[in-house]
Parts: C-alpha cells; structure tokens; sequence
C-alpha cells in the first residue's frame, strides 16, 4: 500500500483521518516535520498546521495538494543520490536508476529544468534535498559549481551533438 493510500483510507475513517494518516506519514515514513514538509512540498505551513491542530478540516484542493506532494516526496529516493538536472526528453532516456559505484549502489534522482533559471533552482534543490554530487549542461555548471558544495560533473552529449549537425545539414543542403 502507498503512502498516499493510507492517506485516502484515513479520510474515510472520519474527521479525524487525514490529519491522523498525515501525521504518521510525515512521523513514521518521510521521517520529517510539518514545516520541512512544507518547505520541500510548498504547500503552505499555516494550512498544514490548522489542519493538524484540527482548527481546519481541509477541503478538496488541499487534499489534492497534500496528496500530490505526498506522492512526489514518495518516489524520492531516500539514502545517497547523485541528481541529474536535464529537460524532460533528456530525463525519459535515462535507464538506469541505481548507478554502481565501486561495491556501492547510488541512486540516481532527476530534476527537470527547461531554462538556465530552472536548472540553477533545481541544483540549489538537489543539493538541499541531499545530493551526493550533480549532473547537469556545461552551460550551467560554472555557475552551479560556484553556489554548490558538492561536486558538479559536466555532461557532454557527444553522440547526440553529432546527429544534431547531421539533422542540421541535410536541412540545410
């Protein structure tokens, strides 16, 4: 059973279901508070406190919003992760989601971006979130290498930049 159908079960229960079910997850499974919820969810705090301190029985959205972020924060891999920020397209192709390292398996955890802005944020995230190391463009590592403390690893793709001219010229010829 997921996390986010405990939480639907506990609104089924009664009134006080969810805000039960919820704070199990949070206590028990993600191991994390109310505000760091909060934080890494952006759900807002206030909300998430009246409803635990049952001053406010939440309504659809809210539901909605707590169990969509309970989802997300469900499929983080917990433990060491080595994080790639890339565009979405670039994430479908990646296969392999535990990288052996040595006798070591790291867990690798993507972050889209699809502006310069985007990847900067998402580095600032996967490094707050717990990242090992990053992955992203060399158009954005000196920047990231410059805010982050953790090691940055350039990806160059070589084959595709090949196909890319080839695409290009036939266009163009």
């Amino acid at each position: 059973m997921t996390l986010v159908d405990e939480l639907i079960i506990g609104i089924l229960r009664g009134p006080e279901g969810f805000k039960n079910s919820l704070k199990k997850i949070l206590d028990e499974d993600l191991k994390m508070s109310v505000n760091d919820f909060c934080v890494r969810t952006g759900l807002s705090p206030s909300t998430i406190y009246k409803i635990m301190q049952e001053k406010r029985e939440p309504n659809l959205r809210t539901v909605r919003s707590v169990l969509r972020a309970v989802r997300t924060l469900e499929k983080q891999p917990s433990g060491p992760f080595i994080a790639v920020i890339a565009s979405r397209g670039v994430l479908n192709k990646i296969e392999e989601r535990i990288v052996q390292v040595g006798e070591k398996s790291v867990k690798v955890k993507e972050y889209p971006a699809q502006t310069m802005e985007d990847a900067i944020i998402a580095a600032v995230m996967a490094e707050r979130d717990g990242a090992l190391a990053v992955v992203c463009a060399p158009i954005v590592a000196p920047t990231v290498e410059k805010i982050l403390t953790v090691p940055v690893s350039v990806v160059i793709p070589r084959d595709s930049l090949v196909r890319a001219i080839e695409v290009a010229a036939k266009k163009a010829l």
